[in-house]
């Protein structure tokens, strides 16, 4: 198990929890659109760390990005697995043609 499937496992426990007791909790409280708002914040975030060079900074706000967009996933009921499965589809192809190939491209 990746730590990524740990700390999706984690968010997914988190579900229901008591607000008060955990981020997590209180992020996925507020409802995926809230979640989805925090997500592009911290994507923002990581950005402006990139922009400036800041190595230590980016992996940080990177890691808060790979969080967000866990807890984004979880509030929508998609499985990392999901999403690992779609990057696997993709393996190989060219990121050209894998966007020719999408509806309405």
């Amino acid at each position: 198990m990746t730590v990524l499937d740990q700390l999706a496992a984690t968010i997914a426990s988190r579900k229901g929890a008591d607000p008060d007791t955990s981020w997590t909790a209180k992020l996925l409280s507020k409802g995926p659109e809230k979640c989805a708002e925090k997500f592009g914040e911290e994507a923002v975030e990581a950005i402006i760390e990139a922009v400036k060079g800041d190595r230590a900074g980016l992996t940080s706000e990177a890691a808060d990005v790979l969080y967000h967009l866990l807890v984004m996933l979880a509030a929508r009921d998609v499985p990392l697995s999901d999403v690992l499965a779609e990057l696997e589809r993709r393996e190989g192809t060219s990121g050209i043609a894998e966007k020719a190939a999408r509806p309405g491209a």
